[in-house]
């Protein structure tokens, strides 16, 4: 549990008092117990909500863990330092509700970056530029 940035809850917590994040981290750590070899698709709704910088970090490792062993990743986000970390961006828009879901940009982080449609891309580049330097 360590490894998906978890390692604070109590054993024998109810899972009533666990985040959706949470619960999707406690999920990710009983399948990396397993050592499966089968390829999988993950799908993450907002995992790094409530996290600290800390415990990202850690959670990203064990993306990259996954991704290492030949599995697949869709992580719905918002923080950028997680986007910022994706092999392919889709971003749907411009806004949420009936004003959004439509194409915005899609691509690497730095083909986002460029999109000036984009808000992810906006937020993205002084990220990616910093990254660099």
């Amino acid at each position: 549990m360590q490894n998906v940035g978890i390692g604070y809850l109590k054993l024998g917590q109810s899972s009533s008092t666990l985040s959706g994040g949470e619960n999707q981290r406690v999920k990710l750590a009983s399948f990396l117990a397993e050592e499966s070899n089968t390829p999988t698709l993950f799908i993450f709704d907002e995992p790094t909500t409530g996290l600290h910088t800390y415990d990202i970090k850690v959670l990203l490792k064990a993306f990259d863990n996954l991704v290492a062993k030949g599995h697949s990743l869709v992580v719905i986000e918002h923080n950028m330092e997680v986007i910022k970390c994706a092999d392919h961006i889709i971003d749907l828009g411009p806004e949420g509700g009936e004003n959004g879901g439509h194409l915005i940009c899609e691509g690497t982080p730095e083909t986002v970056a460029k999109c000036t449609k984009s808000y992810t891309g906006q937020l993205l580049k002084p990220i990616l530029t910093k990254k660099k330097s």
